[in-house]
């Protein structure tokens, strides 16, 4: 539960509502998954440019499992209601997952 409690205590001091942080634990024969739960506005805090925050949080997080003989797994879960769950059509998407045909269609060529 140490890598629980360490995770809590770095994503409740960056964020902005440290009352909606919520981290879960899970326990199998892959390790520890820990996933971790944010307010929508503070998920670019956690997240860091090109992601440095998380990776970081990643590398710390192995520290603390390999300390206690465990691989430690971190996941972010996306807020509800985020702009990436909504986008199902192919309209929506943005152009690097579309294919090539429907990128040139867009562009009317």
């Amino acid at each position: 539960m140490q890598d629980q409690d360490f995770l809590e205590y770095v994503v409740k001091a960056l964020v902005d509502n440290p009352d909606d942080v919520k981290v879960g634990r899970q326990v199998d024969e892959m390790g520890v998954l820990l996933t971790l739960d944010v307010n929508a506005s503070d998920m670019g805090k956690v997240i860091g440019r090109s992601g440095n925050t998380a990776k970081a949080i990643r590398i710390l997080l192995r520290v603390v499992g390999m300390k206690n003989n465990a691989r430690v797994n971190l996941k972010i879960n996306e807020p509800a209601g985020s702009s990436s769950e909504s986008q199902t059509s192919s309209e929506e998407r943005p152009l690097a997952s579309k294919s090539v045909d429907e990128a040139l269609e867009d562009l009317k060529l």
